[in-house]
């Protein structure tokens, strides 16, 4: 299905309006099927990790039409697909705040992992401002910029190469997300497996910060350091 998957009514970037395009059509990432990094896969998770809507179920047919296409690397979606179908919206919305919203281990913030609420976050967050910036795109109003969602669909329209860096950058928050969803026996584990068999293995460095965010989990406030909330960023001049 390819670009024209992506472009459909149906499926990709008109549900979220999170990263929109500055620039002009045609000028996309394009990667065979099954490629790591593949952009209508990222573009799926970015959908299926979004919270729960009758939009979201309703485009549930096309993620699993991708997913059978993809092979072994999107398997691990179909069953998060069937949990979303066969499970009632209010059900699955409930799940979906006690799970990503009450749960440190499982935030889908990526530089949360690194630097918890502090104002060391907000800075992060600029750098991955200047990352879209410099790709010609737009970040959806309301929306933090590390979200995993919204990266992943910075990868899909915008800039593959892009959003594979700041996925790696923050492998070791990623893996620390996939253990935690896992050892909850959480349905969106499928969405983490994905996303981790399209970057390259880990590292010496990133298995060492993974096993020390294992342990210790995200860093707590900072003596001295004043708490980052996403109202103050927003409020602040750094916005796309």
């Amino acid at each position: 299905m390819g670009a024209q998957f992506l472009a459909g009514t149906g499926f990709g970037s008109d549900l979220f309006a999170r990263v929109r395009r500055a620039v002009g059509p045609g000028s996309g990432p394009a990667v065979g099927r099954g490629a790591p990094g593949d952009p209508a896969l990222y573009q799926a998770v970015s959908l299926l990790i979004d919270y729960p809507t009758a939009e979201l179920i309703d485009r549930l047919p096309l993620v699993r039409e991708l997913a059978g296409e993809r092979g072994a690397v999107a398997r691990p979606l179909l069953g998060l697909v069937d949990h979303l179908e066969s499970t009632p919206l209010d059900d699955l919305q409930s799940e979906y705040v006690e799970t990503f919203d009450m749960r440190r281990r499982c935030c889908l913030y990526l530089t949360y992992y690194r630097y918890g609420d502090t104002r060391k976050r907000g800075t992060a967050l600029v750098d991955f401002i200047e990352t879209y910036k410099a790709a010609g795109a737009e970040l959806g109003a309301g929306e933090l910029p590390d979200h995993l969602g919204v990266i992943l669909e910075f990868g899909a329209q915008c800039d593959l190469d892009g959003c594979r860096a700041l996925l790696v950058q923050h492998r070791a928050g990623l893996e620390l997300l996939r253990i935690s969803l896992a050892d909850r026996g959480s349905p969106w584990t499928g969405a983490l497996e994905t996303v981790s068999a399209t970057l390259p293995a880990i590292g010496g460095h990133d298995r060492d910060a993974v096993s020390r965010l294992v342990a210790q989990g995200p860093p707590d406030e900072e003596v001295g350091l004043e708490a980052f909330t996403s109202s103050s960023y927003l409020e602040s001049g750094a916005r796309p």
